[in-house]
């Protein structure tokens, strides 16, 4: 059987998910068109317990915000993750620009709230750990072989987030070419802090994601003029032939200003703070914590 959101037009604006103060359970709700970015801890939102009770607005509940989550339909579910989405970090890295969208997963045991520390072993702290600002995308329902022109209507909205990675693993001489171990760690996938609808995302044409370390600008993502594939043709090519779950995430990329490519190379170091930021969505702030 498919499994689908709810995708009923305008059922949400910005949507977060969060845990209950209250209960511990986990609650959704809409923020409205007008908000920008997620409430501040101890907020009393009307919230519902499924994406489906919000569309419908049935069995709403007052519960007070205790702890933000990744806004994500469910758990459990593989990331999707693009290479070289941006020509100026394919400039950046020499490499010349790839006829079609690289692709590899992380485990969704990878996934990582905002606000959340991220534990760092000493195995990944030695390996050049880095950070990676990205516009997200997240599945409304499951597709196959959709076509670009199509591929809008399986989008149920946009986010961001930090594909961490530790650059040791992706040198030549120890991953083959292959990116997955590099990036497939527990919690190295910050996601949210809201999700905003696809009609929210496309009328901010001039939204950007900004990425920070320690309050220090090191990437700006211009989405118009820098992305080489947009999340539709994204979405189409990693369906080909391929069953894409409701609510898989898909991380589309990354812009010039990584650390591996600065002069000199910076890598993340304990204590560390990373914040990506865009319009609407707010900022997904996490601390490296090495443990």
């Amino acid at each position: 059987m498919k499994s689908s959101i709810n995708t009923k037009m305008s059922f949400f604006s910005q949507l977060v998910r969060f845990e209950c103060a209250e209960d511990g359970k986990t609650y959704y709700a809409d923020l409205g068109p007008d908000a920008d970015g997620p409430p501040p801890l101890g907020t009393q939102l009307n919230a519902f317990r499924s994406l489906d009770d919000l569309a419908s607005k049935t069995e709403k509940w007052t519960a007070t915000v205790g702890r933000l989550l990744a806004p994500l339909p469910r758990d459990g579910i593989p990331v999707y993750c693009v290479g070289l989405n941006y020509r100026s970090h394919a400039k950046e890295a020499a490499l010349a620009i790839p006829s079609y969208p690289p692709l590899w997963t992380k485990p969704a045991a990878s996934i990582a709230h905002p606000n959340e520390d991220i534990p760092v072993n000493d195995f990944c702290a030695k390996s050049l750990l880095d950070y990676e600002g990205e516009l997200v995308f997240i599945t409304s329902k499951d597709c196959r072989d959709v076509s670009p022109k199509d591929a809008k209507n399986f989008i149920l909205g946009y986010t961001i987030g930090n594909d961490l990675s530790c650059r040791f693993f992706q040198l030549q001489k120890n991953c083959g070419g292959q990116f997955f171990f590099a990036k497939a760690f527990d919690r190295f996938a910050p996601i949210g802090p809201t999700l905003i609808s696809p009609e929210l995302f496309e009328n901010g044409t001039c939204f950007n994601v900004v990425t920070k370390v320690n309050g220090e600008v090191r990437q700006i993502a211009d989405l118009q003029k820098d992305m080489i594939f947009p999340p539709e043709s994204i979405l189409s090519h990693m369906s080909q032939g391929t069953t894409i779950p409701a609510g898989t995430v898909v991380m589309t990329g990354t812009p010039e200003g990584v650390g591996a490519f600065r002069k000199p190379k910076t890598f993340l170091q304990h204590g560390d703070v990373v914040e990506v930021e865009m319009q609407k969505v707010g900022t997904l702030r996490n601390r490296m914590n090495f443990e």
